[in-house]
């Protein structure tokens, strides 16, 4: 059910895509022509295409031998939740503005290329689905319902996880938290779920002492880049310490043996393709590189700044 939903969320991504490139070749010779743009505009051309011919047609023969049309549109389209095309509508919206802005010079950082159409063989498998709560009833994400561990996704139902939601239901049921949606993606052989919450402000007893100025062993933020490993900030912006050069992912004492990701990248090698090879080493391969990013995610304690 998840690969299905995860399926469906490239397709319609991918088909929102076309219909941009589509309407950016026609737009040359008859520039009266629309190209939708945003994620409402691509929302509304994906429905409108997944209920007409273009989709698909399912055909009946009578008893004299002729063929009639019964119905049109994309015949698969009801088993799975009509949230995620739209998500996957606005998501290609959100890479052409993207693309947009970097173009026009509005957009910071290096150049943005044009959306390109995702792969199955390649990328990261995942959905987003959002929280409806229709008028006099519960919202359609939930959590600990029928288990304390447990996360009901529309569409698919009732998903044990292995964390505690105890604390995210407490928030839940004193109206101090709602979640807005769920992102459900696949590193390795194992499925994430992902919920986006607005919560209140923590209680003043829970939240971190203010100190003093020249008190360098408090708390800071962290942010990890790409063109920077890390920079560490106080509260008021100040920078604290700032790291260029990334340390060895793997090299971390924390986390022994390290992973020989050289070996792996060797041994996994193989000139066929895909589903030519051996189910066991493509098992193996998804779970070497999860494990790998998960050591390289592994950033849970900092040095004090004096010490670095």
């Amino acid at each position: 059910m998840h690969m299905r939903h995860a399926g469906a969320a490239r397709f319609g991504f991918n088909q929102c895509l076309r219909i941009v490139k589509t309407g950016l070749t026609e737009r040359l010779t008859e520039p009266t022509v629309k190209v939708p743009w945003t994620g409402f505009d691509l929302i509304n051309s994906f429905n409108a295409w997944k209920k007409s011919e273009k989709a698909g047609r399912r055909f009946e023969v009578d008893s004299d031998g002729l063929a009639i049309v019964v119905a049109t549109g994309l015949p698969w389209r009801a088993e799975v939740n009509q949230q995620v095309f739209e998500e996957a509508a606005v998501d290609c919206g959100r890479a052409l503005h993207t693309w947009s802005e970097s173009r026009c010079g509005k957009r910071k950082g290096r150049k943005v290329g044009f959306p390109q159409f995702k792969k199955k063989s390649s990328g990261q498998s995942s959905f987003r689905l959002r929280n409806r709560q229709p008028k006099g009833s519960q919202p359609v994400i939930r959590v600990g319902g029928s288990h304390p561990r447990s996360v009901r996704l529309p569409g698919i139902g009732t998903v044990r996880v292995h964390d505690d939601t105890r604390n995210l239901r407490r928030l839940i049921a004193n109206g101090r938290a709602e979640i807005l949606f769920a992102t459900v993606s696949r590193r390795g052989e194992r499925w994430w779920v992902a919920l986006n919450v607005a919560a209140a402000d923590l209680h003043a007893e829970h939240r971190h002492r203010e100190r003093a100025s020249d008190d360098r062993g408090g708390w800071v933020g962290v942010d990890r880049g790409l063109s920077v490993f890390l920079v560490a900030a106080t509260a008021d912006g100040q920078e604290v310490v700032r790291i260029t050069n990334a340390p060895p992912p793997l090299s971390c004492p924390k986390y022994s043996p390290a992973l020989p990701t050289r070996g792996i990248e060797r041994a996994c090698q193989d000139s066929r393709p895909a589903r030519h090879r051996r189910p066991p080493r493509r098992w193996n391969d998804a779970q070497s590189s999860a494990r790998a990013c998960d050591r390289r995610r592994g950033l849970d304690r900092i040095k004090p700044p004096d010490s670095i």
